[in-house]
């Protein structure tokens, strides 16, 4: 068993590793620029981050270094695109280089933009000029993001008569000549062979995903978009409470859908085994965001029956006692531990029962009845370890649950745990915060899976690992 378990978590390694190159995929393309997420404002915004700024936050992030450590691509691309400051740009920089392959006009096009956009926003308003500027501006930042010729035409065309349209903004015109020109160069003299040539760059150590892993494998998280506080501190605030529920609901499942499986399939087809089943399948058909509402509209609400608290987890004073405290948080967390147990209890139950079924039809318990043994000591002491089997494989399962929790549940009764801090970072779109929480699923997955299959091991002395 010792050797099988050190075999397993050797294994752990090269599996945590491909998770964490494909976490760190996913938040490398992850739509929207993280500087400007760190930043709290948009690309668009009317006071956009000064270049000085931009690099300053790209530098914290550890962005300003290659991204692995090495790439694969092929001879059109440069080897220090990443240098590009601003994301869109570096978008705008490969989707040209992918249409032409000529790197140095796809460069010489990029300045010619850049620019021209420097000089607009250089442009003092006058009582002429307001309007021109706001369309120049938005033509002319609208070429980042396109690469088809005839709107990037389009665009020109639109720029030129509003840049002609005023004696202030006229001086734009050698410089939108030189954008055209430029853009002319790299759509004529396309070299779109080598991007047929492949080519293969190393960086070492110094990347993006090296920084990165090696900060996770230490507990540093990074700082979160939203409240610019490191990742660490936030879900140690929210763990305590997903954990709490999470472990109090799975003893309170295990121990209840354990005796209730094994009674009703004692009870096989008799009416107590009928009302039983019939319940408990009523129970996991019921969506819990349903059962949730329906329970704080009826005990949480003065119209009807006030009996629980409908959100939080209950405010302490300083200097409250144990038992008081407990008494606060429990009588918060009542409806709370239902909605998140009554759906496992109903599952784990329904499972149980078919593994005792099954366990109960084995020669081995038909030869102990024979002998005359005792009925109760037949089901809990000889079937009941084989019976565990399906139980413990569902642990698996439920183990990352107690990290992740239930986003559904914590939202509608406020609880401030992890399932709700993941659904704010998916809709605020704080990636390094979702990219964490995914990295300690997957982990946590691979270990519930190690306990289970040292469970096995422990119920059923005929599984040898060894």
């Amino acid at each position: 068993m010792f050797k099988y378990i050190i075999k397993r978590i050797l294994i752990f390694i090269p599996t945590l590793l491909i998770i964490s190159v494909m976490v760190f995929m996913l938040n490398m393309y992850a739509p929207g620029d993280p500087v400007y997420n760190m930043a709290g404002i948009s690309p668009q915004s009317s006071k956009p981050l000064t270049p000085k700024a931009y690099n300053s936050i790209k530098k914290d992030l550890g962005l300003d270094k290659p991204p692995f450590y090495f790439t694969l691509s092929s001879k059109a691309y440069p080897d220090t695109l990443y240098r590009i400051p601003k994301k869109e740009h570096q978008n705008l920089l490969s989707r040209l280089v992918g249409k032409y392959g000529n790197w140095d006009e796809v460069r010489s096009y990029h300045k010619s933009i850049e620019a021209i956009e420097s000089a607009v926003n250089s442009i003092r308003k006058d009582s002429l000029n307001p309007k021109a500027l706001i369309k120049i501006k938005e033509r002319v930042r609208g070429l980042y993001a396109l690469h088809e010729d005839d709107r990037v035409k389009n665009n020109f065309e639109v720029a030129d008569r509003y840049i002609t349209s005023t004696p202030s903004t006229s001086v734009l015109s050698p410089l939108m000549a030189d954008l055209r020109s430029s853009y002319a160069a790299m759509v004529n003299n396309p070299t779109t062979w080598k991007l047929k040539v492949p080519t293969l760059n190393f960086y070492g150590f110094n990347n993006q995903y090296h920084t990165w892993f090696a900060k996770f494998i230490r507990f540093d998280f990074g700082k979160s978009y939203q409240s610019k506080r490191p990742i660490s501190e936030e879900i140690g605030e929210r763990i305590y409470w997903t954990m709490l529920i999470s472990i109090i609901s799975l003893i309170i499942v295990y121990f209840m859908s354990i005796p209730l499986g094994v009674f009703s399939a004692r009870k096989k087809d008799t009416r107590a085994d009928n009302i039983t089943t019939t319940i408990l399948f009523v129970l996991y058909s019921l969506p819990s965001f349903w059962i949730a509402t329906l329970l704080i509209v009826f005990l949480c609400n003065p119209e009807y029956l006030e009996w629980f608290p409908p959100y939080g987890v209950g405010t302490v004073p300083e200097g409250t006692g144990f038992f008081e405290t407990f008494r606060i948080r429990a009588y918060h967390l009542i409806l709370p531990l239902f909605c998140w147990s009554y759906g496992s209890l109903a599952f784990l139950s329904r499972q149980m029962r078919g593994g005792m079924l099954s366990v109960l039809r084995q020669d081995y318990v038909r030869t102990a009845r024979a002998k005359g043994v005792d009925e109760r000591k037949v089901v809990w002491k000889h079937a009941i370890r084989n019976s565990l089997l399906p139980i413990i494989t569902l642990f698996g399962n439920i183990f990352p649950a107690m990290i992740s929790g239930s986003i559904v549940i914590e939202i509608i009764f406020s609880l401030p745990g992890m399932g709700q801090y993941l659904y704010q970072a998916i809709v605020f779109k704080n990636f390094p915060v979702v990219s964490t929480i995914v990295m300690m699923l997957g982990a946590l997955t691979m270990i519930g899976f190690l306990i289970v299959d040292i469970l096995y091991a422990v119920v059923d002395p005929r599984i040898k690992y060894d």
